[in-house]
């Protein structure tokens, strides 16, 4: 199967050294890609709620740009993008005069029929179902596995595992060696991205997410959104004025704690480009 990878806005800017992980981590495992060519914004977070029309576009002219160039299978590490593509994906599946109107305005047919994957269960499916893959330094940290909003909801579309109590992340992370906690905010909200019109409402949410994550005694909190990993960690000196204490526990991309496992270089996977720094890994 021919594989595709679309990067994002934010794997190209805020969070580049998520997109660094996943690429070390894909090349690690010898899983071929290609990157989406000529790849255009998704429209996350705003379109949907702006212009119905552009919503539908800008997501259907990534996954004809994916089709085009031969791919049968789309990774999209972004959660949020991740959600919109398989938004708008459905819709033209299900919806004829959708479809219609979406081929019309890019000038060709869409057939919407690529496999469109978000990280987690990608991981699940290329680590999990491979007995070579070997992890010569396990992560020995008590984990907290946050999902968030849009890799999980709404269920009629991403069709997660478990939408109040996904798993998926825990059974990776006891793949490479951590212990995942138990926890209560695993897929609460850390308001997205009213990071920027509402800050303060953010970090009142991310500050319950963390304070339940280091009360149940994890070390370090797991993610797979670029936006969520903006919140909970550069938000940071908002959260610690809000809790009245300093919170000093790192949030890891999902690919750069597998990345640690597999031995890479913390360099490599962007570790350093974090604002709470990860220690003793």
């Amino acid at each position: 199967m021919k594989l595709a990878v679309y990067p994002g806005c934010s794997l190209n800017g805020s969070a580049r050294e998520y997109y660094e992980s996943v690429s070390i981590v894909l090349e690690k495992l010898n899983i071929e890609y290609s990157e989406v060519p000529d790849w255009n914004c998704c429209g996350a977070t705003a379109a949907h709620n702006l212009n119905k029309e552009l919503s539908l576009v800008l997501p259907s002219r990534i996954i004809a740009a994916a089709e085009n160039d031969g791919n049968e299978e789309l990774l999209v590490p972004c959660a949020a993008c991740f959600n919109r593509l398989k938004t708008v994906q459905r819709n033209i599946c299900q919806n004829k005069e959708v479809k219609a109107k979406v081929s019309s305005s890019l000038d060709q047919n869409i057939s919407a029929t690529i496999q469109i994957h978000n990280i987690v269960e990608f991981i699940r499916d290329n680590i999990l179902q491979k007995k070579d893959v070997e992890f010569i330094k396990p992560l020995h940290k008590k984990v907290a596995c946050y999902y968030g909003c849009l890799l999980v909801r709404p269920h009629s579309v991403v069709e997660f595992d478990r939408m109040e109590d996904p798993q998926i992340m825990e059974q990776i992370m006891v793949k490479i060696g951590a212990e995942p906690i138990d926890w209560a905010y695993k897929t609460e909200c850390c308001g997205a991205g009213f990071t920027i019109s509402n800050a303060e409402i953010v970090a009142k949410l991310s500050a319950k997410i963390l304070e339940d994550a280091i009360d149940r005694g994890a070390e370090m909190l797991i993610v797979a959104c670029p936006m969520c990993h903006a919140n909970l960690d550069m938000r940071r000196p908002m959260i610690e004025k809000i809790l009245k204490k300093e919170v000093k526990i790192p949030v890891l991309y999902l690919t750069q704690a597998i990345g640690l496992a597999l031995g890479i270089d913390a360099g490599k996977l962007g570790l350093k480009r974090h604002f709470v720094p990860v220690l003793n890994i």
